[in-house]
This record gives structure tokens, C-alpha cells and sequence, in this order.
């Protein structure tokens, strides 16, 4: 009989009054790890601690909590921003308007589910953007998946029309092989919410008509590593503007510091 996979179980990780971590599978090298535990360190923090925790499935989520019942906060990456949402107690408003949740705040037992990319992006696009948001005439938006529905909330917020693109029939307005020279021109802001181009596939892009961008397309990658994704490089070649997430990261982690330390109505 096939012996049942459990989670790693570090006793050590218990003796901190206050634990954090990130949940997704698979998980290299976290982001989310080094900020926080670099910003409890600096702030004197020393009962607090954030670690990693790869999920093989979301169905060890409960597992996790009571290996774990110091947990106060949580973050959630790919691929488990929609699935982890049976699981929890509540969903903050936004976060249920959005349909993905990527902050988990646990306190009195119960597990509340936020969306802090919503935040992130928002900001960091309007500085990218740089007062030339009303040129924008339309988006593509690259990838249907959590962090895509994050990103048209904002655009939707904006009244910014925009088109979805994926590889799945139906699941989107467009497919990646239907993407044309119109496409492309009329959409002066394209964003890339897949993980295509995250190290180590780092030779991997979304596959659209590169060869129409201009001089007025705004690429935004929502990859952060490397720091410049061939989907950046293939707009920089054509002129167009380019950004990645790097920035959005570190506006939504201190978003999920404020949605744990907040006061709860």
C-alpha cells in the first residue's frame, strides 16, 4: 500500500508566539521569506518568524494549521489563490469581490482571506504609468488565473476596457494563437500575469505578435525573478515601456502586514 505523503513537521517553527509563511507549490526562493523575516529583525520582531510551507495539494491546508496553531498570517501564490477559498471562515469584501484570495489572517480560530494584489498592482501600475493612463485605449491581459483577476478588478476600477487571453478555449475573450497585428495596436497596455519567464524557465514568454509592438505599448510583467523577463526584453527591443513586479510585491506585502495587524470589526 502506498504510504499517505504528510507534511514536514519542524518543532522548532513552534516555539515562535507569532508565525507567518507562505503557502504554493512549488516554492525556490521566497520573496515573502527574506522581506518579512528581514523586517522583524530590523524591528525587533524576535518572537516572529515567517517560513515557507510547499503545499503538494491545497487539501493539506488544514493539516498545516494544526501542525502549526501558532499561525497568525499567511500568504498564497500559485497555484492555490482560488482553491484555498473552501477552506476559510470569511472572506474580507474584496477578496470575495475579486474571486482570489492571497493574504490568510488566522486569529481565534478562524481563517479570513484578503487580497492584497489588488493594492500592489493598482499602485504600482499608476507610477509606471506615469500620467499617461488616459492614452491607454485598451489592455490585453496575459493569463486567466488569481493574480489575473486581481489585475481586472483594478482595470475595471479604472473603467479601462481590457481583453483576456489564454490558452483554453472559452475560458478567456481571446486565445494566445488568435492574437493579431490589431490585437496588439490596440491594446497599449499588456500585462503578464502568467508565471512564463519565472526563473529557473526563464527562457519562456507568452506567445503573442512581439513584432507589433511601438514605441507606445506599456509591457507590465508581474514576474519579479529574473528582474528582466524575455517578455520585458522583446518590448524593450521594439521600444515600448517596461516594468516588472517587483515594486507591486513590495506594495502588497506591507498591505498583508496591515490586513494581520488590523483591528478585527
Amino acid at each position: 500500500m502506498e504510504q499517505k505523503k504528510m507534511l514536514p513537521d519542524n518543532p522548532a517553527l513552534r516555539a515562535y508566539r507569532h508565525l507567518f509563511g507562505l503557502i504554493g507549490y512549488p516554492l525556490g526562493h521566497s520573496f515573502s521569506q527574506s522581506y518579512f523575516n528581514g523586517k522583524f529583525a530590523r524591528e525587533g520582531l524576535h518572537d516572529h518568524f515567517y517560513e515557507v510551507f510547499p503545499l503538494e495539494a491545497i487539501s493539506w491546508f488544514p493539516e498545516l494549521l494544526k501542525l502549526y496553531p501558532n499561525l497568525r498570517g499567511l500568504n498564497v501564490t500559485i497555484p492555490y489563490k482560488e482553491q484555498v477559498i473552501p477552506y476559510l471562515d470569511h472572506l474580507e469584501e474584496g477578496a470575495a469581490q475579486i474571486g482570489a484570495v492571497n493574504v490568510i489572517r488566522c486569529i481565534d480560530g478562524r481563517c479570513i482571506g484578503y487580497n492584497s494584489d489588488v493594492h500592489g498592482f493598482e499602485q504600482d501600475l499608476e507610477e509606471f504609468l506615469d500620467g499617461h493612463r488616459q492614452e491607454i485605449a485598451s489592455a490585453l491581459v496575459l493569463g486567466i488565473g488569481g493574480a489575473a483577476k486581481a489585475v481586472v478588478y483594478v482595470l475595471k476600477k479604472w473603467g479601462l476596457p481590457y481583453r483576456t487571453v489564454s490558452r483554453t478555449a472559452g475560458s478567456s475573450d481571446l486565445l494566445f494563437e488568435d492574437l493579431d497585428a490589431g490585437h496588439i495596436r490596440q491594446s497599449q497596455l499588456i500585462i503578464n500575469t502568467t508565471p512564463l519567464g519565472m526563473a529557473p524557465a526563464r527562457d519562456t514568454l507568452p506567445q503573442i505578435p512581439y513584432e507589433h509592438l511601438t514605441r507606445e505599448h506599456f509591457l507590465y510583467d508581474l514576474v519579479y525573478n529574473p528582474s528582466s523577463t524575455l517578455f520585458m526584453e522583446m518590448g524593450q527591443q521594439r521600444g515600448a515601456q517596461v516594468r516588472n513586479g517587483l515594486g507591486m510585491l513590495y506594495k502588497q506585502a506591507e498591505k498583508a502586514w496591515e490586513f494581520w495587524n488590523s483591528p478585527i470589526g
